[in-house]
């Protein structure tokens, strides 16, 4: 150590020995912006609507939910997840209708939109964490390798948490030409990655970058954001709505319910389709994560009020981050599209399908999902019989018939 090294800021050490998945901290021109954001206040990005972003309850009580063992049976697939075989020759040719989604796993989702290639969310990565030896591990293998999924002209982030920013999935598409559309705070962890800064349109809410043909605006969400122990809520999480020539469509990311929805239908919809988080939820959360019920009241609320375009579920299936089981998203969404009356695509991992055309809407996990507890989404009023005498809870066996 030499004497000048004695006087470096001990926070500025510790920033510089922080390992490369935990990203870089805004700083510069970068912060300046944060500073000045309409968004920010107190030292913090906030919410649209007040959010609690830590857990509630007894610790104990959900460390005993989460560990136990038929629960974590429940969580993971009873086989293997059966991945669309052929998601590269289906896309070999152009969408007819000039808009196609091809669901990869969890968020990711590759649009192809009047033309334009949109990668949301992409995370080819095994694990959704800092470290390749911990964290939740992958259930399903990604459909298409993403050194032969073909160009791709953005690739949009909707926050930095590992299951939505993964470093190695990253780190491919920086040696490519492809633009990253990020919501404020965020290209600083990309540019650390290697990410040159003119291929960066970093974004606050209500802000919108035109990339070949297309509009990306950042609209708000409900959540939160970090990589590291010490969260100083410093980069932006967002939702976003994309727009062609033709074809409008909106990716939730990660958010709670809030009334924003209608506002940001009314601004950029109705939307051709939506990708919407359903997945992860729980009563310890209530505030940042969706329901599928939720999700579906936000699609309609996005698209003014009345059944319309096609609801894509997203945030599910592909890693075990909630108590609930794992078939529950694609279960609840199914039923309350059909309550709805409004129109969802199930695809299996890596199936494109047009919104305009036929849609997936087999319930496909059923064939490798474990039982799951009687549906309580589906009960309006706890079970009992005449004399009052409460009857056991029973296993919904989602593989035989309903």
């Amino acid at each position: 150590m030499t004497g000048a090294d004695y006087f470096v800021p001990f926070r500025t050490k510790l920033r510089s020995m922080r390992s490369e998945p935990f990203g870089a901290d805004p700083a510069g021109a970068r912060m300046q912006r944060i500073l000045s954001s309409p968004n920010f206040a107190d030292g913090v990005f906030q919410n649209p609507l007040g959010a609690r972003t830590r857990p509630s309850g007894s610790g104990l009580e959900f460390a005993k939910v989460y560990f136990q063992k038929e629960q974590r049976i429940r969580r993971a697939p009873a086989g293997p997840v059966p991945v669309h075989a052929t998601t590269l020759a289906d896309l070999a040719a152009p969408p007819a209708t000039g808009l196609r989604l091809t669901w990869m796993g969890h968020s990711s989702v590759l649009a192809e939109i009047d033309g334009s290639r949109v990668l949301f969310d992409p995370v080819w990565g095994d694990r959704c964490s800092p470290f390749p030896f911990a964290g939740p591990k992958r259930l399903h293998p990604v459909p298409v390798p993403l050194a032969v999924l073909g160009p791709v002209d953005v690739v949009v982030i909707s926050h930095d948490h590992y299951d939505h920013l993964d470093l190695p999935t990253i780190r491919a598409l920086a040696g490519t030409d492809t633009v990253f559309a990020v919501p404020l705070g965020v290209g600083a962890h990309l540019e650390r990655w290697g990410v040159a800064p003119d291929r960066l349109r970093e974004l606050d809410w209500n802000e919108t970058a035109e990339v070949n043909g297309i509009s990306l605006t950042a609209t708000p969400a409900r959540h939160f954001c970090g990589r590291g122990l010490r969260n100083n809520q410093h980069t932006l999480w967002a939702s976003w709505a994309v727009s062609g020539p033709e074809h409008r469509i909106y990716h939730s990311g990660d958010t709670g319910y809030f009334p924003g929805f209608r506002d940001i239908g009314a601004e950029h919809g109705p939307f051709d389709a939506t990708m919407i988080q359903i997945g992860a939820y729980s009563e310890y959360w209530p505030d940042i994560h969706m329901t599928p019920a939720e999700g579906m009241r936000a699609h309609l609320d996005l698209q003014g009020g009345r059944p319309h375009g096609v609801m894509l579920p997203i945030h599910w299936g592909t890693f075990n981050l909630a108590p609930h089981a794992w078939a529950e998203p694609g279960e609840w969404t199914k039923d309350a599209a059909e309550e709805a009356e409004q129109a969802a695509a199930f695809p299996r991992p890596g199936e494109p399908f047009e919104p305009a055309g036929t849609l997936p809407v087999e319930p496909w996990w059923r064939a490798v999902s474990a039982p799951m507890a009687d549906p309580k989404w589906r009960t309006t009023a706890p079970d009992a019989v005449p004399d009052g005498e409460p009857v056991a809870r029973r296993d919904l066996d989602v593989a035989g018939e309903r």
